[in-house]
């Protein structure tokens, strides 16, 4: 795979898979304009992905549940590259809970996040993506097909990924534009701890998936940047509408 020449915006690039992505994106020459809302991590990926073609990423501070934001992050790439070939919506968040103790502000939180900012970030990508025949890869979940208890609305919010990139695809391939989806099971990053989970219990949680996945191993972080950079690469030219699990096997 070769990215020379292309662009490639990546939110939540400050840590987890949106971070692994750009490194790997970055040793396939890609130039990229990374998104995060941690300045700190954000500025550490970007050293990382320099050090590898010596091409520095361009970092945008930004929260993408603010429409300001947002507008900023399509206007700040489009100054500093002049065209735009990929988007990856890779922000996400979750939180726990299920109907009986989920308060609305947690359902807006993720919602707001994982759904909305992730609509209005595509709707303004797409008039330049349309230009270059460009494609979408969105990280959605292996729990948007599946109940898990005290996961509600986070796994709504994956289900509308799922369903938004299909309709995209149907939608924008008349103009060139691919839509497909990641679909993640559990992978060891930091989207467990936030939820909540101690040291401790992540560790019995994921030795607990290994024993119940048919590989016997976890899905890592470097495995789905390489299906993200696949799928956003000519090499995946007659991919669209696709929901692509990686979990190991662990939900057959």
């Amino acid at each position: 795979m070769d990215f020379s020449g292309k662009v490639v915006l990546i939110t939540g690039a400050s840590s987890g898979f949106g971070a692994t992505t750009a490194v790997y994106l970055a040793k396939l020459s890609a130039k990229l304009a990374l998104v995060g809302r941690n300045e700190k991590n954000l500025l550490e990926t970007v050293a990382i992905c320099e050090k590898e073609k010596g091409f520095k990423p361009l970092a945008i501070v930004a929260d993408i549940t603010k429409e300001a934001d947002v507008e900023r992050i399509i206007k700040e790439t489009l100054d500093h590259f002049k065209q735009l070939d990929v988007l990856v919506n890779n922000s996400g968040i979750s939180k726990s809970g299920g109907i009986k103790s989920l308060t609305l502000e947690s359902y807006d939180i993720v919602m707001n996040t994982n759904v909305r900012g992730t609509f209005y970030l595509t709707s303004l990508a797409v008039p330049h993506l349309i230009k270059t025949k460009g494609n979408i890869v969105t990280v959605s979940s292996i729990t948007s097909s599946r109940s898990i208890p005290n996961m509600t609305v986070y796994t709504m919010s994956k289900a509308a990924l799922d369903q938004f990139t299909r309709n995209l695809a149907v939608e924008l391939g008349p103009d060139g534009v691919r839509a497909n989806c990641v679909n993640p099971g559990l992978v060891e990053t930091n989207i467990v701890s936030r939820m909540g989970y101690k040291d401790d219990q992540c560790n019995a949680l994921f030795e607990k998936m290994v024993k119940d996945t048919p590989l016997g191993r976890l899905t890592e972080a470097i495995d789905v940047a390489a299906l993200i950079s696949f799928l956003a690469s000519d090499l995946a030219k007659s991919i669209t509408g696709a929901t692509h699990s990686i979990d190991a096997g662990r939900y057959l």
